[in-house]
């Protein structure tokens, strides 16, 4: 399903595949591009809706996730100052701060994988700085070629064509452990909270062929599983398979290759 939506509208809750819609799914990956404010305001919307027991989010740590208190949630500035979001390198906090808003009274869970222990993938490998039920998750295979392949040649679209063709492993190596961590940490949330799980993540993660869906139900493919994924005019559908998709007018931004010139 597909649907396209301007900044500040509201679309109807879209079915996913089982039958119903969001509302009965134990666990929602809403996907974004990180710096649209209409791709967060549609997480808020959908969050507001579904009311779910636990969110999870990309851009936290788990030491950062256990710092939100229902009091914080109230007062953005008191939050974002909490959390050091400013000095994280993620888009403006105004933009997130109505995901967290819009329940209050969710269980707050950071799957984020900081950058240094994705820098520990170079010298020890994905399996070593996952660790326990790294097979579980699937990062003991190897994947298949072809898509071995189109993951390389989207890091390197990502990184606007400059990055060194023989760091591509390592990156799609990284990804993957983003994804088994984003993937783990939704299923504690659920375990510890019965669900509804809310996962706020980058398009990418949330893509059901590849992402943390896809290693989640290698662990647990008894949970109702809804994803969307969110994109813009000019760049149309996103990359992967998601149950639903919506596009969004694009998000004023300037050139994201020219730090890379």
């Amino acid at each position: 399903m597909r649907s396209w939506i301007a900044p500040l509208v509201f679309v109807a809750p879209a079915a996913f595949a089982g039958g119903g819609d969001f509302m009965q799914a134990e666990i929602l990956f809403l996907g974004e591009l990180h710096d649209n404010p209409a791709h967060h305001q549609r997480q808020a919307e959908i969050v507001a809706d579904a009311s779910p027991a636990a969110l999870v989010f990309e851009m936290l740590t788990p030491q950062q996730a256990a710092r939100v208190t229902p009091e914080l949630i109230d007062d953005a500035t008191a939050l974002e100052a909490t959390l050091g979001w400013n000095a994280s390198g993620w888009p403006d906090f105004a933009m997130y701060h109505p995901i967290f808003a819009a329940a209050p009274e969710a269980a707050v869970y950071g799957a984020a994988v900081p950058r240094p222990q994705a820098r520990r993938v170079m010298d020890e490998g994905t399996i070593a700085v996952f660790g326990e039920d790294a097979a579980l998750y699937g990062l003991t295979e190897p994947l298949p070629k072809a898509q071995q392949d189109t993951r390389e040649a989207l890091q390197l679209a990502a990184h606007c064509d400059a990055m060194p063709v023989e760091m591509l492993p390592m990156m799609v190596d990284i990804q993957r452990l983003r994804d088994a961590a984003i993937a783990r940490v939704t299923l504690e949330a659920f375990q510890a909270t019965g669900g509804p799980v809310a996962v706020i993540t980058g398009n990418g993660h949330a893509r059901l062929d590849w992402g943390a869906p896809d290693a989640l139900a290698r662990v647990a493919p008894e949970l109702e599983v809804w994803a969307l994924g969110q994109g813009e005019v000019s760049s149309g559908d996103p990359e992967g398979e998601f149950h639903h998709v919506e596009i969004s007018a694009d998000a004023e931004r300037g050139d994201p290759c020219e730090a890379f010139r």
